[in-house]
């Protein structure tokens, strides 16, 4: 496949920027909601001076800001539809959270509009207490003719919510951006009565016996066969070549008399098509064990992905997912052998889809796309330390393949990062490396609060990454902390001082090859079955997960 692309950056910016007029054939975006927070809160208003908070990886809040306000009033000044429909929310809702959620996704949702194919698809994943602005806000950019479904997904079983009924799913609102939109029927699961008509078994699986005659006439098929009449005012529903093929096959019951049964046509149930879908899946879910969780806190299930991608796109066609996440979207199309494009605004999202890909399709994966928006060379790592240090942090972490410290900024006690490993070739215990990412001027008690750590959190070796060049003092003072030695594998520095130069240049942290947990949980491979039991689950049903 060619044209896969992963972009790190602003998804508006991405689309306005990179992504041209028709080229899409399917879009599916599950944007960051705020489902923890009360409804009611959604709706209180805020100062237009409020300044917007510090972005935060998965934080999935959106507050009335001058953000928000100036992508209201660009929406507004375009006129049409949705000018008039986002008029009409700003009077009801005012400048509350919801209102801010609705400024920022308007735009982008005219944006993908824009790059959708006339083939083309949409698939909006949201939260119920959104869903019904966001299709009115559809409504207004594709046309109430383009909407197609509201799917409900049945993401969990159960939930306690005290004094209302527990909410378990999500909505998928489905548009097309014209009537030659492309869709393959997707069959659905059998249905209880339709498994209770499967009641027989035998080597080639469950089957059902049908007639084999029909109420009808023809001169040539009322004639017995192998002994057998038809019956009154009936006839045989295949020729007596047929018929014959049928029973060489072993798929026609006997009587005891070892004639064929009139009713003895064997149907086996992997050879018929389950109901018609419908717009309620109850039939797909992800426990909390299941192999294909990567501990993304918003990951959805690969299953909801294939059955969307197969719906409405074919081999060859171009998937975007602008909200890419953990990169479920792409890594499903790609299997699926579909070109596909994702979008993301933090590093960490960027390095995680990288790793996922690398690990589900092997090594070679990384032929197959192009990364943009992350920095290359020394140069574009110090300008993203000076305009992000927080992002410089995620993308350093990512070069080494470790995960951050925890979910807040500024409470890592010392810990940027955090990688694990075994101690020995076969298994041994899990120990782990600390990681401390410095953008700004690197001195030694940088060095020196890192080692401290490391006795502290009881770690086997602490790495510091740094955009300047350690002094040769701190170079030694690294060596003097001593060695790490793992069975079976040999020595390993304590401390370790890397910079961002070298890890361009592939430089790597030296520790045993035995990994274990690294950025998040690691993908199986391709082909691997990782599905779960599914029914029951429980996984988080207050994630929006995607």
């Amino acid at each position: 496949m060619s044209g896969n692309t992963l972009y790190y950056g602003d998804n508006l910016d991405v689309l306005r920027r990179h992504i041209r007029d028709e080229t899409v054939d399917l879009v599916y975006l599950d944007p960051p909601f705020n489902s923890k927070q009360d409804y009611n809160v959604l709706f209180a208003e805020h100062s237009g001076e409020r300044s917007a908070a510090q972005f935060k990886a998965f934080e999935d809040t959106w507050h009335w800001d001058p953000r928000s306000e100036a992508a209201y009033q660009e929406i507004v000044e375009t006129g049409g539809r949705v000018s008039e429909v986002m008029q009409a929310f700003r009077a009801f809702l005012g400048t509350s959270d919801m209102m801010a959620y609705l400024a920022m996704m308007a735009p982008r949702l005219v944006e993908l509009r824009r790059v959708l194919k006339p083939t083309g698809s949409i698939y909006l994943h949201c939260d119920p207490a959104a869903s019904h602005y966001l299709k009115i806000v559809m409504d207004a950019i594709f046309g109430p003719g383009r909407f197609l479904n509201e799917i409900a997904w049945k993401r969990t079983t159960a939930h306690n919510d005290p004094k209302r009924y527990g909410r378990i799913g999500d909505r998928l609102l489905f548009y097309s951006n014209s009537a030659k939109k492309t869709f393959n029927r997707v069959p659905g699961e059998y249905s209880p009565e339709q498994l209770r008509r499967y009641k027989y078994k035998d080597k080639d699986g469950r089957y059902r016996a049908e007639n084999l005659t029909a109420p009808h006439f023809s001169p040539t098929r009322t004639i017995p066969w192998r002994g057998v009449p038809p019956g009154a005012d009936r006839q045989w529903r295949f020729s007596t070549e047929e018929l014959e093929r049928l029973y060489s096959e072993g798929r026609i019951l006997l009587r005891r008399d070892g004639c064929p049964r009139k009713d003895g046509l064997k149907v086996y149930i992997h050879e018929a098509e389950g109901a018609v879908l419908q717009d309620i899946w109850t039939d797909i879910g992800m426990g909390p064990t299941a192999g294909e969780r990567l501990g993304f806190p918003t990951q959805k299930p690969e299953a909801l992905l294939e059955r969307i991608i197969r719906a409405s796109s074919n081999e060859g066609d171009l998937v975007l997912d602008p909200f890419c996440g953990c990169g479920t979207a792409v890594a499903v199309a790609h299997l699926l052998k579909r070109r596909w494009i994702g979008i993301d605004v933090t590093h960490l999202a960027v390095n995680l889809i990288k790793h996922r890909l690398r690990d589900t399709f092997s090594e070679a994966v990384r032929a197959s796309y192009t990364v943009v928006g992350e920095p290359e060379d020394l140069t574009g790592a110090e300008e993203l330390a000076r305009s992000d240090p927080y992002q410089f942090q995620w993308w350093a972490l990512g070069l080494v393949g470790a995960r951050r410290a925890d979910g807040k900024k500024g409470a890592d006690k010392g810990i940027d990062g955090r990688l694990y490993f075994h101690d020995e070739q076969k298994g041994g215990k899990t120990k782990q490396i600390i990681f401390s990412v410095k953008s700004g001027h690197l001195t030694a008690p940088h060095l020196r609060e890192l080692r401290g750590v490391v006795e502290r959190e009881k770690a086997a070796i602490g790495v510091l990454i740094s955009l300047e060049e350690p002094t040769k003092f701190m170079r030694r003072e690294a060596a003097g902390a001593g060695l790490y030695e793992a069975k079976g594998w040999g020595k390993f520095p304590r401390i370790q001082l890397l910079t961002v130069r070298e890890l361009l240049m592939g430089a790597t942290v030296k520790y045993p090859p035995t990994r274990g947990e690294q950025t998040f949980r690691k993908a199986p491979r391709a082909g691997v079955n990782v599905a779960d039991s599914g029914l029951p689950f429980d996984a988080d049903p207050e994630s929006n997960e995607e």
